[in-house]
């Protein structure tokens, strides 16, 4: 049976959600329905694009995704229909695809453009009901991308803040995501951190003015309280504090420097 995920920023009080699934089980009754989260930040595309990054990997080949963080709907951005390691996600144009670009196997990106797939109106606010929803339902049904528009040549990227690897093998980076347990996700990655590590350094991390000390294994390698660094499941270094909220502690937030020294 065919899997249709979904990820959006539209919450859970309202019925935005539900109409997407709606409209999807109407054209296909035999798909099944998997919500990601519906929980992204309010408008925030990054944080859409960091979980579509997380997630898509561990779904089986040929699900279909359905992104919708959308702060530009109703304007002319684009709707992109792309394929990655076996996997067709539809999500606007707007860099919501930029780690997954980044990161997976492109095997094809074409453009939504035809509206014999979209809903019979269109609402200039609510395109995850008139336009994503029932397109991935009729890919779900067998319909291939290049039935959906023409091949896409260039995508949105979103301009990402990277580490710098200094010539004393020190690493500078910064906070680029807070999770739901207060842990910040920096954009220092496992491989980074490898090629920061010399012999003639011992490198120790700091966020902001806080020292936490050095990369760890596990929250529990240090006592209650106390603020740990470790590589965490999405292979990025992270700050946490054990059995406590790393953010609200610490005073950090986004963008905040991060530091091997």
């Amino acid at each position: 049976m065919p899997v249709i995920a979904l990820m959006t920023d539209f919450g859970s009080r309202d019925h935005y959600v539900a109409a997407m699934k709606g409209i999807i089980l109407q054209i296909n009754p035999k798909v099944t329905l998997v919500d990601i989260t519906h929980e992204i930040a309010s408008q925030d595309v990054f944080h859409g694009a960091f979980v579509l990054r997380q997630a898509v990997p561990c779904f089986p080949p040929e699900t279909i995704f359905v992104g919708v963080v959308d702060p530009t709907v109703g304007t002319p951005r684009r709707v992109l229909a792309a394929r990655y390691n076996s996997r067709t996600v539809i999500a606007p144009d707007n860099g919501l695809l930029t780690l997954l670009h980044r990161d997976a196997d492109l095997q094809e990106i074409r453009i939504v453009e035809n509206r014999r797939f979209f809903a019979s109106s269109l609402s200039s606010t609510f395109h995850g009901r008139d336009i994503f929803a029932p397109v991935a339902a009729h890919i779900s049904r067998g319909v291939s991308l290049d039935h959906l528009g023409p091949v896409a040549d260039h995508i949105e990227i979103l301009d990402l803040a990277r580490p710098r690897l200094n010539d004393d093998g020190t690493l500078d980076g910064e906070v680029m995501l807070i999770d739901h347990f207060g842990n910040l996700i920096t954009n220092i990655s496992m491989v980074d951190v490898s090629a920061a590590r010399t012999p003639r350094h011992h490198l120790e991390v700091s966020v902001g003015p806080h020292h936490v000390g050095p990369i760890r294994t596990t929250y529990d390698d240090v006592a209650n309280g106390q603020p740990v660094a470790l590589i965490g499941s999405t292979r990025m270094l992270e700050i946490a504090v054990n059995r406590g909220n790393a953010a609200q502690i610490l005073g950090v937030t986004r963008g905040d420097a991060v530091s091997l020294r």
